[in-house]
Parts: C-alpha cells; sequence; structure tokens
C-alpha cells in the first residue's frame, strides 16, 4: 500500500490541524483489509502510536491525546484523517500514516509529515 501524508503545518498551542492520508493507488477492497493508524516521532524520541482505527471502525488512542485527537476513515476515499485540537508544544513531531493488512500483518507508511506547535 502506497500512503500520501498531508496536512502538516505550524500551529500556536490551542490551535488545531487536520492531517490526511491517502491509498490513491490501493483498490478499496485492498483498503478495507487494513487497520490504519498515524504514529509520531519527536525529535530525540522513538516512534510512538497516537491513534488506530480498525476497518469496522473501531478506535484507540493514547493517553496522551484522549479527547483532543479524532482518526477516522472513509473507505469509499480510501483516505484516514486525525483531526488534532488542543494542539500542546509536546504534540510537535513528525506524523506518520501507517496501513497494517490484518491477514498479513504487514505495514505500510507514509512519508512523514511535520506538525510544530509553538507556545
Amino acid at each position: 500500500v502506497q500512503l500520501q501524508a498531508f496536512g502538516g503545518g505550524l500551529v500556536q498551542a490551542g490551535g488545531s490541524l487536520r492531517l490526511s492520508c491517502a491509498a490513491a493507488r490501493t483498490i478499496t477492497s485492498v483498503f478495507n483489509l487494513h487497520t490504519m493508524g498515524w504514529f509520531r516521532q519527536a525529535p530525540g524520541k522513538g516512534r510512538e502510536l497516537v491513534a488506530s482505527i480498525s476497518n469496522r471502525g473501531t478506535t484507540h488512542y493514547a493517553d496522551s491525546v484522549k479527547g483532543r485527537f479524532s482518526i477516522s476513515r472513509d473507505n469509499s476515499r480510501k483516505a484516514v484523517y486525525l483531526q488534532m485540537n488542543s494542539l500542546r508544544p509536546e504534540d510537535t513531531a513528525v506524523y506518520y500514516c501507517n496501513a497494517h493488512n490484518i491477514p498479513t500483518s504487514e505495514h505500510s507508511w507514509g512519508q512523514g509529515t511535520t506538525v510544530t506547535v509553538s507556545s
């Protein structure tokens, strides 16, 4: 699965951003086999899971973003979104889109998109 992520940028603390990730070259039936997720990697830190959504719409969030971030997917568009509200400086990171093929356990990654939150 080829993934393209969009939507990063610079925002002040308390602001919002919406990240998008598209699997444009993937047929819908293949996209629907995947749990989609967003990970992030802050400078000097490891990559961590931010949020995920199964093909049935079951969501999971890291404790640090619960109540502030919302993940959604549009299977007809083969896309996943991350709405980020009430952003904090500690949310500053490179955000990566991930597709986890459940039957094969294969992971695909998009290029990162940088989110910078100023205080």
